[in-house]
């Protein structure tokens, strides 16, 4: 230790380093490329996952939504083509059926899914807004929160009827005055008086977030529209630990046999899957980081073998100083540990400035992607990482020091001193 903190070691070290200039920055660059490719691809990898879980941080990662279509495939005396309608009662079958489903939302909504927005108004003020028959269980599924005072639909909404609604911040903003508190006032939905009990705020995060949706009771919903027990569609959150596409198969196929339909009918059900979509975007990016960390270590070991190469070198050079340092009494322990501070140096000097230009490139890709419509977002490398990292490096500089330094340990002053 009192030997790492010598002037005279850092000065041998430099000069050692200073007569080949050339070939050991040639061998540092095995390391530093070796620590800048781990840096760059896990923080890069990292910048997917932080990207997508912001543009659906709003969605549970195990939720999906399933809807009705046309069959493509005659069945039980029905003719293609037959058109499907979802029911209310569907919802309670799947739920008895699919033990998996954490939660499960029966949703309506006028307004998407080609046809036009419904004119809302209040007062002279009037604006097109897609209106959802909703229960409070999707609020489990995709988070609404809501501003301070007010609150979402609740169960007693449901029971009650009740002509109440959730509104987003940009019908807050066209329907009621700057100053105005929206909770408790009213607007008119299909000519029906509504009172507003909450204004969700808008995250920006994914398709499934707006911030001019209009959320009234379900029960109210069908009451207004006249659709009964019909459905638009069901949003699902499968249970942490289930495997959300045998999850959505078995829902669709619980749908088929509900509403008589072929088996192999693959179309008269349609669904898209969001933790599937989770699923494959995770297990790429985990795959990038494993490849970083493959390819990152086989770099470093390459690097540092190099630089035990230049120390054998540097050894062999050098045999004729060594062989004197010994005759003037240098233990063998000083000497060994000469060669292993300059291989731990120039292993560690070269990963250090690898982490910082990786760092730097990872703050240039964030920058770059500030502006652009993608799902990438703060490209980091957790700290642990780069402390795991650097000390993975120190091991390897320490391990691979060792051959020099025994190589320097075995010579014999007598010997070294004979050579010219």
């Amino acid at each position: 230790m009192r030997q790492l903190f010598d002037s005279d070691t850092w000065r041998e070290i430099f000069q050692s380093i200073g007569k080949n200039r050339l070939r050991t920055f040639l061998t540092m660059l095995g390391v530093f490329i070796g620590i800048y490719i781990y840096i760059a691809l896990s923080g890069a990898a990292k910048g997917l996952d932080n990207g997508f879980e912001k543009e659906f941080e709003t969605v549970a990662r195990n939720s999906m939504f399933i809807w009705a279509q046309s069959t493509s495939k005659p069945y039980g005396g029905f003719k293609t083509g037959r058109r499907i309608q979802l029911k209310l009662q569907d919802a309670e079958e799947l739920r008895r059926q699919v033990p998996e489903i954490e939660t499960l939302a029966p949703r309506n909504v006028s307004g998407v899914f080609g046809s036009s927005p419904g004119v809302i108004t209040r007062g002279i003020k009037s604006g097109n807004y897609s209106v959802f028959g909703d229960f409070p269980e999707f609020t489990k599924i995709a988070t609404k929160n809501i501003y301070d005072g007010g609150r979402f639909i609740n169960d007693e909404d449901i029971k009650q009827e009740r002509k109440v609604c959730v509104i987003g911040e940009r019908t807050q903003k066209e329907l009621f005055d700057l100053d105005e508190n929206p909770i408790g006032g009213y607007l008119e939905i299909e000519d029906v008086s509504f009172q507003v009990v909450g204004v969700h705020k808008f995250a920006g995060g994914g398709p499934f977030d707006n911030d001019s949706d209009i959320f009234i009771p379900f029960t109210t919903y069908r009451k207004i529209y006249n659709t009964g027990d019909n459905v638009a569609w069901f949003t699902v959150a499968a249970y942490d630990d289930a495997d959300v596409v045998k999850v959505e198969q078995d829902i669709k196929a619980n749908l088929r046999r509900i509403h008589k339909v072929d088996p192999t009918d693959e179309k008269a059900i349609g669904s898209f899957n969001l933790g599937e979509v989770f699923k494959k975007i995770f297990g790429f990016s985990n795959g990038l980081t494993f490849l970083s960390l493959i390819v990152g270590i086989a770099t470093i070991l390459a690097g540092v073998i190099g630089i035990g190469n230049i120390l054998l070198i540097s050894v062999k050079e050098r045999t004729k100083e060594l062989g004197v340092r010994r005759a003037l009494g240098a233990t063998p322990a000083e000497v060994r540990n000469q060669i292993l501070i300059e291989s731990l140096f120039l292993t560690l000097l070269a990963g250090i400035i690898g982490i910082i230009v990786g760092a730097l490139t990872l703050k240039g890709i964030d920058t770059f992607t500030q502006d652009v419509d993608l799902p990438y977002t703060n490209p980091t490398v957790p700290i642990p990482y780069v402390i795991g990292s650097l000390l993975l490096m120190v091991i390897l500089g320490v391990l691979i020091g060792l051959i020099p330094a025994q190589r320097a340990v075995s010579i014999k002053p007598i010997d070294a001193l004979r050579e010219e």
